[in-house]
């Protein structure tokens, strides 16, 4: 957004918190703003919660075995423009801190290895001769030596013995390049795909090109737009096409050791991204953009200020804060008229109004939602209009934006992302348009191959579940599906809709029919009626997805009352659960016919068949206190929390957002088991004190007392909370939430 000082508003309101209006927060934010940009950081910073950062959490990771599997990335946060290191040609696992060599910069669009990039380009500085092969131009740098934050990169190149410093701004990036030797200086831009649409100035100071690169969610034509500028003009260029890609290699006079590149993006157009640099970089210098990036994640970062951590949890509560921040990404531009606008990957037009992009529901309604439900409600409405903008755009709500629809998992789970919303009152989106969407995915066939609507919809309202012998993963398109219409039942209650809120919680039950009394699993069954057999607790695949019967056992959230009654009440199910969390954590392959990653990151801690590692679990220690333990609630999340978090690693996919935002919550002390309802489940915070900086309202305080006894009772404002129970509306009133040990 806009770095002009005259600007100071639009860089409050746009930037930190909301890119939409958010003027009531934003005043106190304009002064520093300014501060900051010019460089004076005493007013600008409070604290520097950034450097805590380690955006290198994750990243050491394979196909095989997964630590995260993140990026380092350096952006602003939900910037449309993410940059990363290149240790590796491609797609997916592009990057590995094990290398310590790099090929180059990439500006990238990928949200997880397993689904690809679209839209990149690479950028390397060099010195002397470069070679256009990524693995032959590819040069050593020293990590310890490196600068490796979220609001800027800075490393040497050994080989070229060059160092540069990349920082970021949400679509744009500056690149400082100093030779360090007495070689010629050189740039090179990488662009993958075909026509890349190369134009070059007469001055020999700017370029531009596009990259039609698409792995991912995009149909029809589409690109990223690039346009660089240079400090100097260059002295000579070649463009080769190697390996399906454009090179370009520029060499510049030794006139001087320096060089700066200034990089725009955009999804519109060349002329857009032009726009787009000059509005957020312009002539600042490296200085004031590297000041205002770290004050803009320091505004973001500060909205939970934790106290009473060891330094490592410091670091791993920041980095997860961190991953939490980058997705879903900005996909909306402001024109020269200066209108929010986008390039829609879903009518192939430049469409007015806000969107968002690289976001898979079935990952992140857990825990993100409800997370930006209390911590950043203001984003949180405009990234809802923007799902809301692809419903209209495209005639349906997508199943995973990745830019466009994707066919990826199970359910249609933004049922639950607007449910969790209309049962907290967040407000700041057109809820009627999105129920309309919604309604239309639960009761019309779509095209699931194609990334919305339902896979078994038919068979579903026929058969009241969807049918193993028809439609694969049977048993979780079923519990999505049903947990899918009380989430859509909640947005009905929201406007006033009583018979569809009516139907839609009776089809909620629909999980019943596939619970099998005998063996207390939810199973796969047949049109006729009969259970898919033989029965195999620890077999992964089949009617379930990545994961088998142990995994989703408890897939009925909006109902835990209902299936503990199944399970033959509180104590069989607190005992069901204590099995799951200490038996041996052993599976067999089932369909899946291979071991598949997430089933080895199960069997390599000490947690059962509890595979945190993946999402389908994520509220099953919660429901310990359903069943009348909320000691074990307590036992087994803190378990999870200081086990299988570290500074450097997650314990499977992290999925942008979803496992850092489960870990924000549960060290906060409460949880949302069931995105849809209004109601949060407490547990011990992990930490003495933590301050959520609540936008409309007091901050809210939650503090844990030293006593090393049992927990004596929960307070908000003195008034004692029952059932470990608190509303969205009282938890966000802010105040004082007291932890009380006898």
């Amino acid at each position: 957004m806009p770095l002009n000082t005259s600007e100071d508003s639009t860089i409050s309101r746009r930037t930190f918190l909301s890119s939409a209006s958010l003027a009531a927060v934003a005043a106190s934010f304009v002064n520093p703003a300014a501060a900051a940009i010019n460089g004076n950081t005493d007013s600008a910073l409070s604290s520097d919660l950034v450097s805590s950062v380690n955006i290198l959490q994750g990243t050491n990771s394979s196909k095989e075995f997964s630590r995260g599997n993140t990026l380092p990335i350096s952006a602003h946060p939900f910037g449309m423009a993410h940059w990363s290191l290149q240790s590796q040609p491609g797609g997916g696992w592009f990057f590995n801190p094990n290398d310590n060599r790099i090929q180059g910069l990439r500006c990238t669009h990928q949200l997880s290895p397993w689904l690809g990039d679209y839209g990149y380009a690479t950028f390397m500085p060099f010195t002397g001769a470069c070679d256009s092969d990524p693995a032959r131009r590819a040069s050593s740098y020293n990590p310890n030596e490196a600068t490796l934050a979220p609001h800027h990169i800075s490393l040497n190149l050994l080989r070229y013995q060059t160092a540069f410093e990349l920082i970021p701004t949400e679509r744009c990036a500056l690149v400082s390049v100093k030779n360090q030797s007495t070689d010629t200086l050189g740039f090179l831009f990488d662009v993958p795909g075909d026509k890349p649409s190369i134009v070059l100035s007469a001055d020999k100071k700017r370029l531009s090109f596009a990259s039609v690169f698409n792995a991912s969610g995009m149909h029809g034509a589409f690109a990223t737009h690039y346009v660089l500028t240079f400090s100097r003009a260059w002295e000579s260029i070649s463009i080769t096409t190697p390996n399906a890609t454009h090179v370009g290699v520029l060499t510049f006079d030794t006139s001087s050791p320096e060089l700066e590149v200034r990089i725009g993006t955009s999804f519109i157009s060349a002329e857009q991204a032009e726009l787009n640099l000059n509005r957020e970089i312009g002539t600042h210098t490296a200085q004031s953009l590297r000041t205002y990036g770290a004050f803009v994640w320091n505004t973001h970062l500060s909205r939970m200020q934790i106290e009473g951590a060891s330094e490592d949890q410091r670091k791993t509560f920041y980095s997860c804060m961190y991953r939490a921040l980058l997705f879903p990404r900005i996909w909306h531009e402001i024109d020269k008229d200066n209108q929010t606008v986008h390039r829609s990957a879903y009518s192939q037009r430049v469409e007015s109004g806000v969107m968002y992009a690289d976001h898979g529901y079935w990952d992140v309604y857990r825990a993100w939602y409800p997370w930006m439900s209390v911590v950043f409600p203001e984003r949180l409405s405009e990234i809802l209009q923007g799902w809301v903008n692809i419903s209209k755009e495209g005639g349906w709500l997508p199943q995973f934006p990745s830019p466009g629809y994707r066919a990826c998992m199970t359910g249609t789970l933004i049922d639950a992302v607007f449910g969790d919303a209309a049962a907290k009152g967040i407000q700041g989106f057109d809820l009627k348009t999105a129920y309309l969407a919604l309604k239309k995915h639960a009761t019309t066939a779509g095209n699931p191959k194609k990334g919305y609507g339902r896979r078994g919809i038919e068979e579903y309202m026929k058969l009241g579940y969807v049918p193993a012998d028809k439609v694969g993963q049977s048993a979780a398109e079923t519990t999505d599906s049903a947990y899918g219409d009380y989430c859509i039942a909640q947005v009905a209650k929201a406007l006033d809709l009583h018979e569809d809120y009516t139907f839609f919680m009776k089809r909620s039950e629909n999980w019943r029919h596939l619970f099998d009394k005998t063996t207390g699993f939810i199973r796969g069954k047949n049109s006729d009626g009969t259970w898919v057999e033989p029965f195999d607790p620890i077999s992964w695949g089949g009617a379930h997805v990545e994961g088998g019967p142990w995994q989703h056992r408890f897939d009925v959230a909006h109902n835990p009352q209902g299936l503990i009654e199944a399970l033959g009440g509180k104590i069989n199910a607190a005992q069901a659960l204590q099995e799951m969390l200490t038996m041996k954590p052993i599976f067999h392959v089932g369909s899946y016919r291979k071991e598949i990653h997430e089933m080895s990151e199960m069997a390599a801690v000490h947690f059962g068949q509890y595979a945190h590692s993946n999402q389908p679990v994520h509220h099953v220690l919660y429901l310990f206190t359903e069943a009348g333990r909320p000691d074990l609630t307590d036992y087994w999340v803190t378990k999870t929390l200081k086990e299988l978090y570290t500074p450097d690693t997650f314990c499977g996919d992290e999925d942008t957002g979803s496992m850092a935002a489960w870990y924000l919550l549960s060290t906060s002390g409460f949880f949302s088991a069931c995105p849809g309802n209004s109601k949060y489940t407490l547990t011990t915070p992990l930490f003495r004190k933590i301050t959520i900086a609540l936008p409309n309202a007091k901050p809210l305080v939650i503090t844990r007392s030293q006593g090393s006894g049992k927990l004596k009772d929960i307070r908000l404002n003195g008034i004692l909370c029952e059932n470990y129970k608190l509303e969205h509306r009282e938890l966000t009133q802010g105040g004082s939430l007291e932890f009380r040990y006898s």
